[in-house]
C-alpha cells in the first residue's frame, strides 16, 4: 500500500466514524442567521472595500519612489512583490493626503465586516473530517493564509495608525509582506467563491438553503436556535458599527474642527497655538536632535556639479523666498490643512551649483539621529516643481525645532517622511 493510499484509508476511517464532540458538529452551532446569504453580503462588501484597500496601499507604496534609491525603501528582498509602479506625481498637490485618508480610513471601517463576515464561516473552520483530498486540503490552507493574512494586515495597520509599534521589527516590510500574503490569498479565494455569492444575494435574505445541501456550503445549522434579530438587522448593526468607526477615526484625515472628533486616532501630536500650532509626528527630543545641531553654528551645504555651497540661515534668508501652500500627510493617515511656507526653491538651490535649468534627483539630508527617514532622494520632477521649498518658515513665522527649524523640505503630493526636516546637505544630481 502506497502512501497516497493510506491515506485515503485514514481520511475514509475518519469521515466514517464521524466528528468527535464540539464545534466539529453541525448541530453545535444555531445561529439561524448564518447562511450563503449573509456571509455573501458580507464578502462583496468586503470585496469592493479590500480592492479599494489594496488599491490605495499601492499607490502609497508608489509615493516613496521605492526604485529611485535604495533609500527610499528599505524592505529586504522585495523581488518581483516591489515592482515599479511610475514616479511619483506632484500635481494635485493634496492627492497623497486623499490616497492615504482613503487608505487608513477604510481599513479602520472595514474591521467590523471582516470581524462578521469571519463570524458567519466559523462553522467552516472545524470541518469535519479537516482534510478530505489534496485539493480541499490546498483550500483550506489558502483559508489559513486569508484569515492570517488579513488579520495580521489589518492589525498591523490600525497598530501604526495609533503609533503603538509592539510587534518585533519593521513596520514597513511587516505590512508589505503582509499586504501580499492577504491579497494573493484573497484573489484566490474571490476567484472560486465569487459566483455562489452573487447567486446567494440575488436569491435573497428570506431564501436559506437545507442544511445538508452544497449550497449551504457547511453554513447553515440543521437545528437552529429561535432569532433574535433579522438578517437585514444583522446587516444593518454591522453597517452601524463601520459607521462609528468612520466617525472617530476619518477627522484626522480631514483635519480642521473635524480632528476634534478623531478619538481613535489621536496621534499626530498637536503642539499647540499660533503660527506652528498645527500636528507633528516625531518632536527634535525623538530624533536625538541636540540645540547644537540647530544652532548658530548650523550650517547648509548644496552640492552637486562637481561644485559646493555652504550657507548659513541668514544667508538663506536673504536669498529671494517663495511662498507655497500645502498639507502635511503622513503614512499613518493623519493631515493637516494648507500651511502658508516660505524658503527658497529646490531649483534656485540647484542653480547655485550650475543645475537650475534642468535640476536632478536631489539627496536630502537630515541631522536627526534616530529613527527611519534621516535622509531621502527625491524625483527630478519633485525637484524641479516651483511648489517645491527649502522652507525656513511656516505661516509667517520661524519654524519651530519641532517643526524642522532651521530648515525643512516642503513637496507637494508627498508623504510626510519625505518632507525632510532639519535638513543640513542637498545633494544635486551625485549618487547618493
Amino acid at each position: 500500500m502506497t502512501s497516497l493510499d493510506r491515506l485515503r484509508a485514514a481520511l475514509e476511517r475518519a469521515r466514517s466514524a464521524g466528528p468527535p464532540p464540539g464545534p466539529s458538529r453541525p448541530g453545535f452551532w444555531r445561529s439561524p442567521l448564518r447562511g450563503p446569504w449573509l456571509t455573501g453580503v458580507f464578502g462583496l462588501i468586503l470585496l469592493v472595500g479590500v480592492t479599494l484597500v489594496f488599491v490605495t496601499g499601492l499607490l502609497s507604496y508608489a509615493s516613496y519612489n521605492p526604485d529611485l534609491n535604495p533609500r527610499n525603501d528599505p524592505t529586504p528582498d522585495k523581488g518581483l512583490l516591489g515592482f515599479y509602479l511610475f514616479t511619483w506625481l506632484t500635481s494635485p498637490y493634496w492627492i497623497y493626503r486623499l490616497t492615504q485618508g482613503v487608505h487608513t480610513v477604510l481599513g479602520v471601517v472595514l474591521v467590523p465586516v471582516l470581524l462578521a463576515k469571519l463570524w458567519s464561516v466559523i462553522p467552516k473552520l472545524f470541518e469535519w473530517p479537516p482534510v478530505r483530498s489534496v485539493g480541499h486540503a490546498l483550500e483550506r490552507l489558502s483559508l489559513l493564509l486569508l484569515v492570517g493574512g488579513a488579520g495580521f494586515t489589518f492589525a498591523t495597520g490600525i497598530l501604526n495608525i495609533q503609533l503603538n509599534y509592539i510587534f518585533p521589527g519593521s513596520f514597513y516590510p511587516l505590512h508589505f509582506y503582509g499586504s501580499w500574503v492577504f491579497i494573493g490569498a484573497f484573489i484566490l479565494h474571490v476567484a472560486f467563491r465569487f459566483p455562489r455569492a452573487v447567486r446567494a444575494v440575488r436569491a435573497g435574505r428570506g431564501y436559506q438553503p437545507a442544511p445538508d445541501s452544497d449550497e449551504a456550503a457547511g453554513l447553515v445549522s440543521p437545528r437552529p436556535s429561535p432569532p433574535t434579530i433579522s438578517r437585514r438587522g444583522a446587516v444593518a448593526m454591522v453597517g452601524a458599527g463601520s459607521l462609528a468607526l468612520f466617525a472617530v477615526t476619518a477627522g484626522q484625515s480631514i483635519g480642521g474642527w473635524w480632528r476634534r472628533t478623531a478619538l481613535l486616532a489621536p496621534h499626530g501630536r498637536d503642539p499647540g497655538s499660533g503660527p506652528n500650532g498645527f500636528p507633528i509626528n516625531k518632536t527634535a527630543a525623538a530624533v536625538g536632535i541636540r540645540p547644537s545641531d540647530i544652532g548658530p553654528a548650523w550650517r547648509l551645504t548644496v552640492r552637486g556639479g562637481g561644485r559646493q555651497v555652504v550657507l548659513t540661515r541668514e544667508m538663506l534668508l536673504a536669498m529671494p523666498q517663495t511662498e507655497s501652500a500645502l498639507p502635511i500627510a503622513c503614512v499613518e493617515g493623519w493631515s493637516t490643512p494648507n500651511q502658508q511656507w516660505s524658503g527658497i526653491r529646490l531649483t534656485d538651490l540647484a542653480a547655485l551649483v550650475g543645475l537650475g535649468t534642468d535640476t536632478p534627483t536631489v539627496h536630502v539630508e537630515s541631522v536627526q539621529r534616530g529613527g527611519a527617514f534621516a535622509s531621502v532622494v527625491l524625483a527630478a520632477n519633485q525637484a524641479r516643481d516651483h511648489r517645491s521649498l527649502l522652507a525656513l518658515r511656516v505661516n509667517g513665522a520661524d519654524l519651530s525645532p519641532d517643526h524642522g527649524f532651521p530648515a525643512r523640505v516642503i513637496l507637494p503630493a508627498a508623504p510626510g517622511v519625505h518632507n525632510t526636516k532639519w535638513v543640513h546637505r542637498l545633494t544635486f544630481g551625485e549618487p547618493a
